[in-house]
């Protein structure tokens, strides 16, 4: 029988979304890549440090059993076979059992996505997620500067998402920047009863879904929270949405506009995905937090023959 993932959720993660290479891509040049290879091959037997989206793969990985593997990662990466070899001996180094992974040598990664089916996509690479994004998968820019996830609940998968435009299409929001708030609210309220069309993230949030109706025997636990800028009256449609959907967060913070923080701070989710540039900025500064480049916040890339040739290393 051929080998499958259609009843995994799997997971694409680039290398320097998993690990910590940003001393590594420090030198990497795209004209040149040999300084890059060279020091990854003299670092062979150097685990690397853990990367920001690490302790999310890793308790993800967590949820498999002897009897049943639930969760897939694979590593999808623009690095060099070379390099990959680090990557999988930091791997299992770290006690992370990785079997299979993509590696492009600078070529665009994100085309083996519809292959492997998969639900999210981490890279440090921007151009990476927004063309991921415009194929239909969930997927995260990687803020490499963000803080470590807390330790307090090593047993619990959290994961934090917000709303509009990350779980919820961005209708709501484009009423927002074009009309402003009391318009929004008024929107908001006349359609309590209607569903939200999906966001870019509604099929992670159902394949987490399925996976917590398989947790059983793995011990793990998963918790999810909705942290979003609305506050009420408007909160009666995300709510009435999702259970439109049949699925359920276990948390819910409608803030009004107060910063999120220090709110996600104490939540301490594994990692925390959001559309506004300067919320996922703050929100690094105190958890693993990832920019979703959709909606009528995110204007779409201009990728020219330049940018291109100054794309990092992931």
């Amino acid at each position: 029988m051929a080998v499958t993932l259609d009843d995994k959720l799997v997971v694409a993660i680039s290398s320097r979304a998993l690990f910590d290479f940003e001393e590594e891509n420090r030198v990497f040049d795209p004209l040149d890549p040999r300084a890059y290879m060279e020091l990854q091959q003299a670092r062979l037997e150097v685990p690397a440090k853990p990367g920001v989206a690490f302790q999310l793969v890793k308790k993800l990985l967590a949820f498999n059993t002897a009897h049943a593997r639930n969760v897939e990662v694979v590593i999808l990466s623009r690095n060099d076979p070379v390099s990959a070899l680090r990557i999988f001996r930091s791997a299992k180094e770290a006690g992370l059992p990785l079997e299979r992974g993509v590696f492009t040598q600078g070529r665009d990664p994100f085309r083996y996505l519809r292959p492997l089916g998969a639900h999210l996509f981490l890279s440090a690479n921007e151009q990476d997620v927004s063309e991921a994004l415009a194929l239909g998968f969930p997927a995260a820019r990687v803020l490499t500067e963000s803080v470590a996830a807390g330790v307090d609940y090593p047993h619990e998968l959290r994961i934090a998402f917000d709303g509009d435009a990350v779980l919820f299409s961005d209708e709501a929001e484009r009423v927002y920047q074009a009309e402003g708030l009391e318009a929004f609210q008024t929107h908001e309220i006349s359609k309590a009863e209607l569903p939200l069309s999906g966001g870019p993230f509604k099929p992670l949030l159902a394949a987490l879904h399925q996976l917590q109706q398989q947790a059983g025997a793995s011990g793990m636990r998963l918790r999810i929270a909705l942290v979003t800028a609305r506050s009420a009256p408007a909160h009666e449609r995300a709510i009435n949405t999702l259970m439109k959907w049949n699925l359920a967060v276990d948390e819910a913070m409608f803030l009004g506009g107060l910063e999120k923080g220090p709110f996600l701070r104490e939540f301490e989710p594994d990692f925390f995905f959001d559309d506004q540039t300067g919320h996922v900025t703050a929100a690094a500064l105190h958890v693993p937090s990832g920019h979703v480049r959709a909606g009528i916040a995110n204007p779409p890339l201009v990728a020219d023959e330049a940018t291109e040739r100054r794309k990092p290393k992931v």
